[in-house]
């Protein structure tokens, strides 16, 4: 993974700790998570349109 060894993750992880605190530790993995979701998405073509395109209106 990226050449990084248990060792370096473990100190980019406190380092994310010290900089965010533990308490938004949350926040941000979610919203990274989001934005991973969304970006995969975006490159796979499917867009973030999930909704279907309204009825025709009928005329009677």
């Amino acid at each position: 993974m990226f050449g990084l060894g248990p060792t370096e993750l473990i100190i980019i992880l406190v380092l994310v700790m010290l900089v965010f605190g533990v308490g938004k530790l949350p926040e941000v993995g979610s919203g990274l998570g989001k934005g991973i979701h969304e970006f995969k998405e975006s490159i796979s073509g499917r867009g973030g349109n999930d909704e279907d395109p309204p009825p025709p209106e009928l005329k009677a």
